[in-house]
């Protein structure tokens, strides 16, 4: 794992330089701000999939729930809850090819005590769909996958700066072309990660595992996926994983066809897992 202290520094002074470069560009100086904050035309396109994130907050005590964006005033509201001094653990969340929609199970992930942040990936101005809802294929759109992972680490760099974010417990998890990029980010970042709806294999530039070989993941999928019924396309990530310590890799009899999240006992899965390494 990365020393979180000193590499704090680093970021902030790193993203400090992004943003006056942005705003250089934009035609005059606003300083470090945070971009959720700043006018959406003067954002760039990850900043734009950071200031659109979904948020989900846990109730801290009261109430449900709440299900909000990036830097809201309910989200201000509501992280005033927190006992002063307190971390809380955060599960960044990739949805699927077609955009955020498993808000059920964010929820859930909140009971559970964790904040979730949802970066989102079609709040840029120019983003393709990378598969093809009606014949359940994908690939159409390959530098797609390259933003998914420019995602992941902008939506770290952001956090980084935010003082009620425990980096002893941070957890990625996501959905189909989310699980893809879950399974390929290369930082070290996280203490465990969830793979849903993706079998780590195909071809070449999607196949296989970057996640750091000590950090346990989770992988689940349906056996009636519909996504993966071709020749070739069948398989699991428990290839992928080899010795990976506490890993475990899971392929159920499911009605729920591609989307697991939606299945009670997969979320209930999900949920004692991301439990449980929170606890070590």
């Amino acid at each position: 794992m990365v020393d979180r202290d000193s590499d704090h520094a680093a970021r902030v002074m790193l993203r400090c330089a992004r943003l006056i470069a942005a705003a250089l560009l934009c035609g005059g100086l606003s300083g470090c701000g945070t971009p959720a904050s700043s006018p959406a035309a003067e954002l760039s396109d990850i900043q734009r999939t950071f200031a659109r994130a979904t948020v989900v907050l846990p109730s801290f005590g009261a109430g449900a729930p709440l299900r909000t964006t990036m830097d809201s005033p309910a989200m201000a509201a509501r992280l005033q809850r927190i006992p002063g001094g307190s971390r809380m653990p955060v599960v960044v969340y990739l949805h699927g090819c077609t955009g955020l929609a498993n808000f059920a199970f964010l929820e859930r992930l909140a009971e559970a005590g964790f904040v979730v942040v949802a970066p989102d990936s079609f709040a840029r101005r120019f983003r393709p769909l990378q598969c093809d809802p009606q014949t359940r294929t994908g690939g159409r759109n390959l530098f797609v996958y390259d933003f998914r992972l420019e995602e992941i680490a902008f939506v770290m760099d952001e956090l980084y700066v935010r003082r009620w974010v425990d980096w002893g417990r941070m957890f990625l998890v996501g959905a189909s072309e989310g699980g893809v990029a879950t399974a390929l980010y290369r930082g070290d970042e996280f203490k465990a990660r969830v793979i849903a709806q993706w079998t780590c294999g195909g071809s070449p530039h999607v196949a296989g595992i970057a996640a750091p070989r000590n950090e346990p993941i989770l992988a689940v999928r349906s056996a009636q996926d519909p996504w993966y019924a071709a020749p070739g396309a069948t398989g699991d990530c428990g290839v992928a994983m080899g010795d990976r310590p506490g890993s475990r890799s899971l392929v159920l009899e499911l009605a729920a066809g591609h989307d697991v999240l939606a299945e009670p006992s997969v979320v209930l899965t999900i949920v004692e897992f991301l439990r449980l390494h929170a606890s070590r």
